[in-house]
């Protein structure tokens, strides 16, 4: 027999679901009280399907309420619904999905795609079969509304639906989607476009296999009338480009002309769908080929794209010009995460290279995070200028002259974002204009309109590499000046966007800002009074990357006056558990390791403070710790077994970024004064802790090898095991601590050898290795054949040409030359394993600018010994595979 509601029951559900929706806090809570009070009878689910679904005498909004609390009671205890109750939610749901009111049509839609994601599709077998049948049915509300929950499960379970767990419906239900194509409802005609697009990026077969016929379908819909289906055509269109550019091609010129038209759309929301075309089209190898010949007609529409809309002027408070009073709200600040330290090299004709890519050469509104039309344009013509590069100049900069000097200031702020978007890709092309456009861009950080002044910081950061290419007097100091008033401006956009492009001009300028030290601390000290919370951390990197960039110079006593004190006074103020010292600890970091020495009176505070955020974070997780210090080379070993890993259940998971940041700073202690203790964390579950604790071991065999020594026995065979290139940083610079802790020991490394080099050997020659970590094993296998070459020589036929590769490229310096002196003193022990790859010995040679002059008279016996064993005939045969510079090279240096 049918469920039906007792009256008194029903009544007092109203009751509740009318007090839910009152403002008043105390009724809310007792609300809350009452739903889990009534969870615990499990037919309260029936009354709620019944007041969604039977009860249309009530309004829309409580029904659709009563739908929704019996969502959130299936997401958290349908496996508990009896089945009988479960059935019945189930039938409900089916039988009104054609309910006149969209809203409750929707509610009906949600409910049945939280059911089937609840791992339902496998024990619903008549869901999709009877949704897709009522498709057919002659009633709109009824074919809409059961769209409306194929679109939303076609979301939640694309992969599920083209799998042979649900025997593939898939092949059913596509081609019956396209045939909606052609419906006569707008809406209808959306929701099947959307439906089948969900399949596109995962290219499921039974998509695959009509998709000529999807193809035609969409361009059939190109000029439909209704807003939401062009969106979904151009949606459908960008990700085909992605996946399925072979069908496109055919149709490149006409899809084209399509776009055009959409990326102009009068609905901002197609026109930014379209304008994901372009990003999309710049990552096809076809790209120039298809896209040269409407270059033209692009750039206007693309430039014209960058203005700001007027809602966007709102949302950013465009004419709010003073807000530096306001505090900031909470959600304004992003959340950070603290980046851990990869141990580097230096390379040929260029800095240290990074393996993470930073990506802080977006848009500059970033507090605007919402994708829009403006951000999508810039991005768009960001990529395409990369494409085309200097090609791009003719279309665009006719229209450059007229936007950067037009009187209207929104016009102007977007000609100057283009200036930005275009700066990497034609920077050649746009050099001639510099020596005008640079002032231009300088007198703009003093525009009276906020959003003109802070496009005109970023823009400028794009260009600051040229701007210290040329003579200081020029442009660098001028524009130096500048950005440090607008650091201190009075509008918050204003300040973030001037600090972050001085962080920039900095790790440009390097050295060349020594003689303005004294102006630009007394900017950046000067900040700190007048920033809200937000700024304030990006004020931190702009110090942090100041100390990177001019290092020792910063040792200077007024330097360090004007500014420890504010740093130390934040220091002081946060509490251990504020987010806030991620990037304080960053900055403290870097200035410790430029100031050196001059760091010394704040070490002790800093240090102490940087031990208790470990400690307490291991009073959390069951860690390994080690501790020792100066005073006595005792250290102290502790395991805790704290309350997190007894019940993890109810306790939160401790939060290691404290832990790996406080360990960075102690890094940048012991690199900037050779420090005098450590904390190691070599065992913990989280690799970036380990990866921060094998860098700061590095740091301190450096720095401090006597206290390190008496614990290596305990942590060669961590550091072996650590040799995992799965994790590739903390790999990294575990095999960067070896190498160090090799110098240091000598020859009493010997009986750890057999722990670490068979993973190097293994490392070196895996295909697809990182730069930076074949360098560093390359490095480290060198270090300890030079301290044990006796046990690493008979290894070298199977690193010695991977080993030299690895290391032509790196530039001259104590690393290199250690590793070099290693490779030679084994090519002594073991001359024959070097034979078949000696070329590659010669080629490594060859990369030395300026060999020490022992160095360079160990090579010249190897590759004049190597001569006179093969002789002069062989040796002349041998060298005639060289390519003429290394010939004249070798020639020219070692005479042979």
């Amino acid at each position: 027999m049918e469920w039906q509601p007792d009256e008194q029951g029903l009544q007092q559900v109203l009751q509740l679901l009318k007090d839910s929706q009152s403002p008043n806090t105390v009724t809310q809570r007792a609300v809350q009280q009452k739903l889990e009070q009534l969870n615990q009878f499990p037919d309260f689910n029936n009354y709620l399907i019944f007041v969604l679904t039977c009860l249309k005498t009530e309004d829309e909004p409580t029904r659709s309420l009563s739908g929704l609390i019996l969502k959130n009671n299936v997401k958290a205890h349908y496996q508990n619904f009896p089945p009988a109750v479960a059935d019945f939610i189930k039938r409900e749901c089916l039988n009104n999905i054609g309910d006149p009111s969209p809203l409750i049509r929707a509610t009906i839609g949600i409910l049945i795609t939280t059911i089937a994601s609840k791992g339902e599709l496998q024990t619903w077998p008549e869901l999709l079969p009877q949704l897709c049948n009522l498709l057919n049915s002659e009633d709109y509300n009824t074919c809409e509304g059961s769209f409306g929950a194929l679109q939303k499960i076609c979301e939640d379970s694309s992969e599920l639906l083209d799998s042979d767990a649900l025997n593939r419906p898939l092949n059913i239900m596509i081609p019956k989607f396209l045939q909606f194509f052609k419906h006569c409802s707008p809406k209808i005609r959306s929701h099947a476009i959307a439906c089948v697009n969900q399949f596109i990026i995962g290219r499921a077969q039974a998509l695959m296999d009509h998709i000529d016929t999807f193809i035609e379908s969409l361009f059939a819909l190109a000029a439909d009338e209704d807003s939401e289906v062009r969106k979904n055509v151009c949606r459908a269109l960008v990700m085909l480009l992605e996946v399925r550019v072979d069908r496109l091609i055919p149709h490149m010129h006409s899809i084209i002309q399509y776009m055009l038209q959409r990326t102009q759309d009068p609905d901002e929301n197609v026109a930014l769908e379209a304008c994901e075309f372009w990003l999309t089209l710049a990552e096809q190898p076809i790209c120039k080929e298809v896209l040269s010949g409407h270059l033209a007609q692009l750039t206007p529409i693309l430039v014209n794209g960058m203005k700001y809309s007027e809602i966007d002027i709102i949302l950013l408070k465009g004419d709010v010009e003073e807000d530096e009073a306001v505090p900031d709200s909470e959600q304004d600040i992003k959340p950070r995460f603290h980046k851990s330290r990869t141990v580097t090299l230096q390379h040929e004709g260029g800095e240290a290279e990074d393996e993470e890519d930073d990506d802080d050469d977006d848009d500059d509104d970033d507090t605007l995070s919402d994708w829009n039309l403006r951000k999508c344009s810039a991005a768009a013509l960001d990529v395409l200028a990369n494409v085309f590069r200097d090609e791009l100049l003719p279309h665009l900069l006719p229209l450059l002259k007229g936007l950067l000097f037009h009187p209207d200031w929104v016009v102007k702020e977007s000609g100057i974002l283009v200036l930005g978007a275009v700066a990497e890709g034609c920077m050649q092309g746009m050099v001639p204009y510099l020596p005008e456009l640079i002032p231009h861009l300088i007198q703009s950080l003093c525009d009276k309109k906020a959003l003109v002044r802070s496009i005109a910081c970023w823009t400028l950061s794009r260009y600051a590499h040229w701007v210290v290419s040329q003579p200081p007097d020029s442009y660098l100091k001028p524009l130096m000046t500048e950005l440090l008033k607008r650091i201190l401006d009075s509008n918050k956009r204003v300040q973030e966007a001037a600090c972050s492009a001085f962080a920039t001009l900095e790790e440009e300028a390097c050295t060349e800002l020594v003689p303005y030290l004294g102006f630009i601390l007394d900017t950046l000290v000067f900040a700190f009074g007048k920033y809200q919370h937000k700024n304030l951390l990006i004020l931190y990197d702009a110090i942090g990357t100041l100390a990177d960039s001019v290092g020792h110079h910063l040792n200077q006593s007024e330097y360090i006056q004007k500014l420890m004190p504010p740093l130390i006074n934040k220091w002081n103020e946060l509490k251990d558990e504020d987010k806030d010292l991620f990037p304080l600890l960053e900055c403290l970091s870097s200035v410790a390791t430029a100031l050196q020495s001059g760091f010394l009176p704040y070490c002790e505070p800093v240090y102490q403070r940087c031990v208790t955020l470990v400690q307490k974070t291991l009073a959390q997780a069951m860690v390994r710790i080690l501790l020792f210090d100066t005073t006595n080379t005792v250290y102290l070993e502790m395991m805790t077994h704290p309350m997190y890993s007894q019940h993890p259940d109810q306790y939160e998971t401790p939060d290691k970024d404290f832990m790996i940041v406080a360990l960075d700073l102690l890094s940048g202690l012991a690199e900037g004064l050779g420090a005098m203790w450590n904390i190691l964390c070599f065992q913990d579950t989280m690799p970036e802790v380990r990866q921060s604790s094998f860098a700061l071991l590095g740091d301190l065999t450096k720095a401090c090898f006597p206290h390190v020594k008496p614990c290596i026995a305990e942590f060669m065979p961590i550091l072996g095991l650590n040799l995992n290139p799965e994790f590739i940083s903390v790999c990294n610079n575990a095999t960067w601590a070896i190498g160090e802790i090799s110098i240091q020991m000598g020859t009493e490394m010997q009986p750890y050898v057999g722990m670490v080099l068979p993973n190097l050997v293994e490392i070196i020659n895996r295909p697809n290795t990182p730069k930076t970590l074949l360098e560093n094993t390359a490095i480290t296998i060198g270090r300890l054949g030079y301290v044990c070459p006796q046990e690493v020589a008979p290894q070298l036929p199977q690193f010695i040409r991977p080993w030299c590769s690895s290391l032509r490229n790196i530039r001259d310096n104590e690393e290199k030359d250690s590793a070099f002196r290693g490779i030679c003193v084994m090519i002594g022990v073991n001359p024959g394993g070097v034979v078949q790859d000696f070329i590659f010995f010669c080629d490594a040679v060859a990369s030395w600018v300026s060999p020490k002059d022992d160095l360079r008279e160990m090579f010249y016996k190897i590759l004049h010994g190597f001569k006179d064993q093969v002789g002069e005939e062989n040796w002349q045969q041998f060298s005639a595979q060289f390519p003429p510079l290394l010939k004249e090279r070798l020639s020219a240096c070692y005479g042979v």
